[in-house]
């Protein structure tokens, strides 16, 4: 078991085309994602010789994807740290930490309380790094805002920092506190280790100790969205409680080439001792439509300060996924926005039957999400039974955002949920009132959706006033749009699909 960060110290020796600045060590030209797709503020972790790596999920449910790897290059996902989000939590699911400690697995997060809203830093346990995790509750609660837990171990000594917001008029700080050998109480009174005295914001710290001084990496700027100012800076001290001396030549992680906006990572030493860095940001072509993206590169030094080296570039920046619900096969790690939709889901008979409850009378009703890796994909489907439900195809932003293709009855239609608001841009009636229903979504590069269908071997486009319909609304500031399945009808209703395709396009 490694992740240097958490070992003895003594043993460790890393569309919106918008240039933001120079870094000092930049990251390799022309990489692509190791982790492609929205998986923002990722923490790494090694069993042996496999790494596990986990990360933001917003508000998407199943929380926390968890993906493992045995090279750091090519990474598949096994599952979500909860299928169902703890009691005490009602959104917010930001920054999950990995720790292990004495046989145990740990993974620190960030949830907002469901009582006041406030977030704070809950923790769970497993006797595995990928499954069976137990939730223990909230851990940090401190000022109008506790997130980004990371734990260290000096000497014997557990610590936990976070950042902490609103703190009686003090800045942004990043706090530390003395951790119980369990993993699962602070001791102590908190200590400031280093507060934001640019006002640019501080956080996503982690911590390595090299020869006689620790190492405190954060993240300073605005993390997210078009105008992100993300980059990775670095201080120093003798002690963990500080005081921390910055670099003079920070940031030492920033914009180059294709990728901008960089942070918020953790460190893991391979079973040859290199050290090498995960973090997530943003693709400078899809930006908000691929959301934050994972990201490795090798730690190295330059004299007592440390330097990002070669960035790992992946052999394939993303795969096309086929479903077909007739055959047994991988799993799918659909995804939903669980704060407005509970989906049922079985498979039976060959189809995919999608149902469920939906809170919004104005959203798209159940979106049965996949995490995109480009902005330039078709999606189809095939609609196997008849009723007066929305059945097909959605691209999912928000409960206010979503664009589809869908049949209703005896037409097709193309509709838009923009600003809370429902509009019909197109409908056609079937040629035949019998079904099955082919339907198809083309995404383009230039943010522009289009929509078919077909009943025999020819699509028809269905047309919105002779232009192309640009999408950029989509977005929510924090994550990525998602293609899937939709339904929304009466309850006693559901859709039939036999397939879902996502085929990516040239970007």
């Amino acid at each position: 078991m490694s992740k240097i960060m958490k070992l003895d110290f003594n043993k460790i020796t890393p569309f919106f085309v918008v240039y933001l600045g120079m870094c000092q060590i930049l990251l390799a030209q022309h990489t692509n994602a190791v982790i492609p797709g929205d998986f923002a503020d990722p923490s790494i972790i090694r069993q042996e010789n496999t790494y596990y790596a986990i990360g933001t999920s917003s508000e998407w449910g199943p929380h926390f994807p968890i993906f493992k790897s045995t090279d750091l290059n090519n990474w598949q996902q096994v599952g979500f740290l909860f299928e169902d989000a703890p009691k005490w939590t009602k959104g917010s699911f930001w920054a999950p930490e990995y720790y292990f400690h004495k046989g145990t697995y740990y993974v620190y997060y960030t949830a907002r309380r469901k009582s006041d809203g406030v977030s704070c830093i809950g923790v769970a346990t497993s006797r595995f790094p990928d499954r069976g995790f137990k939730d223990q509750g909230v851990l940090i609660e401190y000022g109008k805002e506790a997130i980004d837990a990371f734990v260290v171990n000096d000497n014997g000594q557990l610590y936990i920092t976070w950042k902490a917001y609103g703190l009686d008029k003090r800045p942004i700080e990043i706090l530390g506190c003395q951790l119980s050998d369990d993993g699962l109480s602070l001791m102590g009174k908190p200590f400031t280790m280093l507060k934001d005295t640019r006002g640019a914001g501080i956080e996503g710290q982690s911590i390595l100790k090299k020869d006689r001084y620790y190492y405190l990496f954060y993240s300073a700027g605005a993390c997210c969205g078009l105008e992100c100012t993300y980059n990775v800076r670095v201080a120093r001290a003798e002690a963990i409680e500080g005081p921390y001396e910055e670099y003079d030549s920070n940031p030492i992680l920033s914009d180059l080439d294709g990728w901008k906006c960089p942070g918020h990572g953790t460190f893991v030493e391979d079973k040859d001792g290199k050290s090498f860095y995960i973090y997530h940001a943003y693709n400078k072509k899809s930006h908000v439509f691929t959301g934050r993206e994972g990201h490795i590169s090798e730690l190295a030094w330059k004299g007592e300060w440390p330097v990002f080296g070669k960035a790992i570039s992946a052999k394939l920046a993303y795969n096309d996924s086929h479903h077909d619900f007739r055959k047994n096969e991988e799993q799918a790690y659909w995804q939903w926005d669980f704060r407005n939709m509970q989906p049922q889901i079985q498979r039976q008979n060959g189809q995919l039957l999608l149902s469920g409850k939906y809170d919004v009378a104005s959203s798209a009703g159940i979106a049965l999400t996949l995490r995109p890796y480009s902005v330039a994909y078709e999606i189809s489907t095939l609609v196997l039974n008849n009723n007066e439900a929305i059945k097909g195809l959605v691209v999912y932003g928000d409960e206010n955002t979503s664009i589809g293709v869908a049949s209703e009855g005896d037409e097709v239609v193309f509709w838009v949920i923009k600003d809370g608001k429902r509009e019909v841009l197109d409908r056609q009636p079937l040629s035949k009132k019998q079904y099955p229903v082919y339907l198809k979504m083309r995404i383009s590069p230039d943010f522009t959706c289009s929509a078919y269908w077909k009943q025999s071997n020819e699509w028809q486009e269905l047309v919105v006033k002779n232009y192309k319909y640009a999408i950029d609304f989509l977005p929510p500031w924090d994550r990525s749009p998602r293609p899937g399945l939709n339904f929304k009808g009466p309850q006693g209703n559901e859709a039939a699909f036999q397939f879902f395709n996502l085929d990516y396009l040239e970007p």
